[in-house]
């Protein structure tokens, strides 16, 4: 099958070895596991062959997409959506309004993805019908399959009564499948073995702290590797907004990410974080998968992965497609390095005087206006090229959301730029205009 048309929304001539053999598994009889380093490439190996499975004049739900979090569901969507076929897809999640999502069911999409609590919330509400799902999609199936999630998983999957094919994908695999899943005759195309190339380009260091302060130790480390975007692993939230306010106290441009945050806040973190406004991400393990994160060169254990998948889905978002990266874990007096950690890392010495990481080069303009409102990304380049008086180097990444739009600005041109355009309107309508906060 040629995808050239559907490729060229996505600036990509040719598929990956792992895409190819994707696309030419899912289309026949068996059943699909895939295993593949994080950032290889996967959403897409799935997504362009179930577009030859879908049935235009076929109604309800053909293809059921199940993943562990809602940023995987959205960034699922908004890929799907970018392949601009004649299909609709919907996604379901908590957080997310039940009401659209019941709307949304009355004219039924050909694919829906969703968290496995709110699509078990809807088909035992009876608002989700899936007599006709044929194609069963388990996206990070290694974490949805854990126990946590198994009733409801195994809810899902006994009310797809008429299912032909399961395609199970991860960066890491499980070594017992639970048979509810209902795996026939699966075909394994496993790529971690072959991707060992990939990682030797991973560096690992450690970092001994000396004293007893190792917030102190991440700030100093910080300076010391001054890379231009990095990610540091968390195990507990608390930690996460320690370090948080230790690096605002500083004001060093950094973001904060983990579960307990409002959905349009993680949102906003991505989002500044793919445009450049900061190259600086706190999380816990809730940003070592499935989200749509640029290339990072260095990612720091802050407190270290509890297991070895963990470890390599964190690893993961460095040293990607052939770049390299630097996986740092950094130990206190009372810390030993993880016993599944099967390289001797390079020991890094810190700096004695702290130097703190250079400022982003980019801001982030808020947009009060999106898709819904009619507004595109050209509507906006319009404004601020003519209006805001910027030069198209001045003008970085721009998201347009369904309510909102947040456009990347140089962090010298922003306020003179707001200023210009503080009475401006976009398609006739006046539109609130400020700094993301």
């Amino acid at each position: 099958m040629n995808y050239t048309s559907i490729l060229s929304h996505f600036n990509i001539t040719e598929l990956n070895e792992m895409q190819k053999a994707t696309c030419e598994a899912i289309p026949k009889l068996n059943d699909v596991v895939l295993v593949s380093p994080t950032g290889s490439g996967k959403t897409l190996a799935f997504l362009l062959p179930i577009t030859q499975v879908l049935k235009f004049d076929k109604v309800g739900v053909q293809v059921l997409i199940v993943v562990p979090s809602r940023e995987l569901a959205i960034q699922i969507e908004q890929v799907f959506k970018q392949m601009s076929t004649v299909y609709k897809i919907n996604c379901c999640y908590g957080g997310h309004s039940v009401r659209i999502e019941e709307n949304n069911f009355q004219h039924p999409p050909a694919v829906l993805v969703g968290t496995p609590g709110r699509i078990a919330h809807h088909l035992r509400r009876k608002n989700l019908n899936v007599n006709h799902t044929h194609t069963l999609i388990l996206d990070e199936f290694d974490k949805s399959l854990e126990f946590g999630f198994k009733d409801e998983m195994e809810y899902i999957i006994e009310q797809c009564k008429h299912l032909t094919k399961r395609i199970l994908t991860s960066a890491t695999s499980l070594k017992d499948i639970p048979a509810f899943v209902g795996l026939k005759n699966s075909i394994e195309l496993n790529y971690t073995t072959e991707h060992k190339e990939l990682k030797s380009s991973l560096i690992v260091k450690s970092v001994r702290v000396e004293g007893d302060d190792k917030l102190e130790a991440l700030m100093l480390l910080l300076g010391r590797i001054n890379a231009k975007s990095v990610i540091v692993f968390c195990n507990h939230r608390e930690a996460v907004n320690r370090i948080s306010e230790q690096l605002s106290i500083y004001k060093v441009d950094h973001g904060f990410y983990h579960g307990g945050l409002e959905q349009i806040d993680r949102e906003k973190t991505l989002i500044k974080l793919r445009n450049g406004s900061i190259n600086l991400l706190i999380t816990t393990d809730l940003a070592a998968r499935g989200l749509d994160i640029p290339e990072i060169e260095a990612v720091i254990h802050y407190q270290f992965p509890a297991t070895e998948d963990v470890m390599i889905h964190r690893n993961g978002r460095t040293a990607r497609m052939n770049a390299e990266g630097t996986s740092y874990f950094l130990l206190d007096i009372n810390d030993h390095l993880p016993k599944f950690l099967d390289i001797v890392p390079i020991e890094e010495t810190l700096p004695k005087q702290l130097i703190l990481p250079a400022p982003c080069e980019w801001k982030t303009l808020y947009i009060g206006a999106g898709k819904k409102d009619k507004i595109n990304k050209m509507d906006i380049v319009g404004m601020l090229l003519q209006k805001g008086q910027l030069q198209k180097d001045e003008l970085g990444k721009i998201e347009v959301l369904d309510h909102s739009a947040y456009v990347a600005v140089k962090t010298s041109k922003i306020i003179k730029t707001l200023k210009l355009i503080k009475d401006e309107k976009i398609k006739n309508k006046k539109i609130k205009m400020e700094i993301s906060s």
